[in-house]
This record gives C-alpha cells, structure tokens and sequence, in this order.
C-alpha cells in the first residue's frame, strides 16, 4: 500500500521506517503513535529527499524535542564556523537544525547542512528568496516565492516556516491596536511590507492550496510561523497575535484535510504570569496541534542571558504543552551566536525540556536524575561526571579545582554532609 506523507500513512494504519524511529526512541505504542499523528497530535517531519534522516517526532506523548537555528549573514558569512555549529548541534544531541542563511551562495549551503545531518532540517524560504533574488522584497512575484518553496523542498528540507496567518485581516488588527516594537518577526515583516506595498493578501495565505501540494508531495512539515509574535513583554497575548493564531487554526485544519503534517510557531516575549495561557490558546485554536516555541523570553531586560530567561519560559512552556523548544542563545538581540554560544543555548535549552518531560511525567524522564542522585549518594565522581548533560565542563570544574581527600570537593572539603551522613546511616542501620 503506497503512501505520499507519513499523515497519510498513518491513516493508512502503516507503520514506516521514520515512525520505526520514533517507537525505538520512546515510550509510545504504535496504536497510540499512529493514531495521535494520523489526528494530527504528532508530526515526524521528514522530506523524501533527505535520504539520511532519523525519523523525529514532535508532539504529544513524545520527548520535547529542541531546535538549533544556525545560518551566515552578510556582515558575518563564515561557512566553517556553521559547519562546525553543525556538528556540535549533533554531538549535544538537538533534534532539529534549522538553517536562516540570509546571504551569499545559500543553495550550497543549504545542501551541505542536509547531507551532513541527520536530524531533521527546517528553513525559512522567504529569507532566501529575498537574498539569493537581489531585488526589493515589493518586486518578487508570487511565482518567485512559490519556485523557492520548491528549490528548498527538493533540497531535501523537512519542515519550513511559512507565515501564512499573517493575513489583511490581521493586519488590521495590527493597525487598530499600535504595538511598542510593532512587527519583530523577520519573515513576517517582510511579507507585511510585500502586502503594504501590493495591496495584496500574503500570498502563501491566497494561494495556500498551491502550498500543499508541495508539501504533500515532498512530505514537508508547514511550520506555520508567527509573523506577529510579540518582541516584548508590553505587546504580549495581543489582538494581533491571536487573530494571526485564529487563521493558523483554520490553515492547520484545511492542511490535514490533504494529509500534510502541521506544526504551530508560538510567541518569542511573553510575562512568566501568560505562559500557560498562550499554551492554552495555541492547542485550543489550533486544535493539538504540535506547538513550537521561541523561548518563550520571559523579561526584557536581560540581553547576554537570554539562553536563561527563554529556558525559564520553555520549561514552564513544556511542562504545560508545548512541544518543541527553539533554542536562544547568550548572543539574542546582540549579534550572530559563535560555536560557544550555540553550545550555551543548546545546553540551556535541553535542560528545559528535560525538566518539562520530568514535570508531565513523561516514561522514563526522571531515571536519569534517579541515576545521579545515587551516584552523589554514592560519591561515585565518575559516574556523575558521565551522567551529567554536559561531561566535558563538569569534570573541567571538578579537575580545576581538585579536594585533599578526592571522595568529596572543595566546596565542603571534610565537611561533606553526603559523607558524613552515609557513615552515620551505617551506624544506625
């Protein structure tokens, strides 16, 4: 029995090799695995040709998974080091990379990071209409989006933002409702200014039908973006947000309806007090589908540790529904993340979900951290320092500052309340 996406081979009631994957890497069966995506509740994005791709489910029921967005701009196009951002998102074990190029020879690029990865690949093809086109953003054609759609589909891309809910209507809204930092979202400022200056509907909502054959046909997953997320705390859970949120409802419902596989992009700046409101909103109005999450940002206020104040937000995020953390570096809102940055942001960002999967008890999640609390138990330094999310830098503390007795560390030395209380839990029996 032949299918076109893996939506549709669920329905189908067929187990394919990407849906293999996911039960060998979770504790789901395949009735429920089957049956959540052919509901749309999971998503395993993957394009036929990406020949090396580890199936990767994103949804209910399933790990929350992390993204690592990566990518040259004019002002700093160094290849080697997104390479090398490449293989480090690898070895820290991202789920998904995407790739936000906005210069020079962006089809290489692009076709090197899918050869190099098996973890699944996301794009934003408006970004690269606009640079690799070297025209004003007014003066590219509906059929010069779509042609890039398909260049980046027959790439091998498995998921792709496309900001289709940022509609006229919504618009409006934008306008009867003034914002402090009005549109922050690059992808849909840009298509806000082609609509302004053609007094045209967004093209990718007009001709959404011309969108999903693509998509079924190379099996890409819509990401379906927030154009009108809010970049600061005073714009948060707005009108324009939820009439954009509105319309993604309405686009997911009618892309399942051709069996291609829906992703839903949340807010980026959000008070810790709405989190869960907005986590509320997306599965409500968009119906369970999966729910992707810049952060959230939780405060303003902290540019060089936003890989913190977006863990705070994804944990809280996570823990209450979402689905798949966006990763945020140390370098948000300053300048292009560095290897080191991206390894903060990836950290930070896996130590949210883990703690999400922990607080939804998800099967299996809190064994790790029952594994560590026996080897500090234990004083069994070793194992720690294998448990541990990050190895490398936590035997680097531990060798930079060695104990005179090396069953305890410096912080208590021979006061060791761990030691100390084992030998007295001996004594008493």
């Amino acid at each position: 029995m032949s299918y076109q996406t893996q939506m549709q081979a669920a329905r189908l009631g067929i187990i394919t090799p990407q849906m293999e994957n996911v039960l060998a890497d979770e504790s789901i069966s395949r009735e429920d695995l089957l049956d959540k995506m052919a509901h749309g509740r999971i998503v395993i994005p993957a394009n036929k040709n990406h020949k090396n791709v580890h199936g990767t489910g994103v949804g209910s029921g399933l790990r929350t998974k992390i993204n690592v967005n990566l990518g040259v701009s004019q002002d700093c196009c160094h290849l080697e080091m997104e390479y090398r951002k490449v293989k480090d998102a690898l070895d820290l074990k991202a789920d998904a990379i995407m790739d936000l190029s906005i210069y020079g020879d962006t089809p290489v690029f692009r076709r090197q990071v899918i050869s190099m990865s098996s973890a699944i690949i996301g794009t934003v093809p408006i970004y690269d209409a606009v640079a690799s086109l070297d025209k004003p953003i007014s003066e590219i054609t509906v059929d010069q989006f779509f042609d890039t759609v398909i260049r980046h589909a027959q790439d091998g891309v498995d998921f792709m933002t496309i900001h289709a809910g940022l509609t006229r209507v919504a618009v409006e809204r934008l306008k009867k409702n003034p914002r402090l930092t009005h549109v922050v979202s690059r992808g849909g400022s840009l298509l806000l200014e082609w609509m302004v200056y053609n007094e045209r509907e967004n093209p990718f909502y007009e001709y959404y039908d011309r969108l999903l054959e693509i998509c079924r046909e190379y099996d890409i997953t819509l990401s379906l973006g927030d154009g009108l997320r809010p970049g600061c705390l005073q714009d948060a859970t707005d009108a324009p947000q939820i009439q954009e949120l509105i319309f993604l409802g309405e686009l997911t419902k009618a892309a399942w309806q051709q069996d291609v596989q829906v992703m839903i992009e949340g807010p980026g700046h959000i008070p810790l007090n709405e989190v869960i409101t907005n986590v509320q909103l997306q599965k409500k109005l968009c119906h369970g589908a999966p729910f992707y999450v810049l952060g959230p940002v939780v405060t303003d206020i902290a540019p060089g540790y936003d890989h913190i104040t977006s863990a705070i937000g994804g944990a809280l995020a996570a823990a209450n529904g979402a689905d798949f953390l966006c990763y945020v570096t140390p370098a948000e809102h300053l300048r292009l993340p560095d290897n080191a940055d991206v390894k903060e942001g990836i950290v930070a960002a896996r130590i949210a979900a883990h703690a999400a999967d922990i607080a939804k008890g998800l099967a299996g999640a809190i064994q790790w951290d029952h594994q560590m609390g026996k080897a500090r138990r234990d004083l069994d330094w070793e194992q720690m320092l294998k448990l541990a999310l990050d190895p490398e830098k936590a035997r680097s503390y531990r060798d930079t500052s060695k104990p005179y007795d090396e069953s305890v560390c410096t912080m208590c030395g021979n006061m060791c309340a761990v030691k100390r209380s084992n030998e007295i839990m001996q004594k008493i029996g």
